[in-house]
């Protein structure tokens, strides 16, 4: 599509992958950023893909509420128990009965990995798309996100059939 826009945001997050083994085992923490394109074959008549403002305060909101400074773990991760107990925010993937929304969009992937995060903040992204002003057959094309400098996964949602 030949209009496009992208937001940018960063935040802090644990997180740990038991099920991969290796160091990923150990529980850590990453500086993640991420980019969100959206695209419109067309300008809406306010010359616009969508409205941009309220794209970035939707992303960066859910992000921070929900991601920033907490700890991602699979669902059925030991460490969820004594970190929540401690007081720590704790994200969880994958769960069968989510305790909300934001749960929700991550339901079916059951560990936090970054190709995982992706996925989750392309379902954020299209949920608050869906909601703003903007060209006729504007979408989400794609999601970077990275978790270290060197360690980048894509995640682009499949376009309208």
């Amino acid at each position: 599509m030949p209009h496009k826009v992208v937001v940018e945001h960063s935040f802090e997050a644990g997180h740990r992958l038991p099920h991969l083994g290796g160091k990923c085992v150990s529980l850590h923490g990453h500086s993640w950023s991420i980019a969100v394109t959206v695209s419109a074959p067309k300008l809406s008549p306010e010359v616009t893909v969508v409205e941009f403002g309220a794209l970035k305060v939707g992303l960066r909101r859910w992000i921070d509420d929900h991601l920033d400074h907490a700890t991602m773990l699979g669902v059925h991760d030991r460490l969820i128990e004594p970190l929540t107990a401690e007081g720590s925010r704790v994200f969880r993937f994958g769960a069968e009965h989510p305790t909300g929304v934001a749960e929700e969009l991550a339901r079916g992937l059951p560990w936090p990995t970054v190709e995982a995060v992706a996925v989750l903040l392309g379902r954020v992204a299209e949920s608050t798309v869906a909601g703003l002003p903007g060209a006729d057959g504007a979408r989400v094309e794609r999601i970077l996100v990275r978790e270290t400098r060197l360690n980048t996964a894509v995640y682009e949602p499949p376009g309208p059939r």
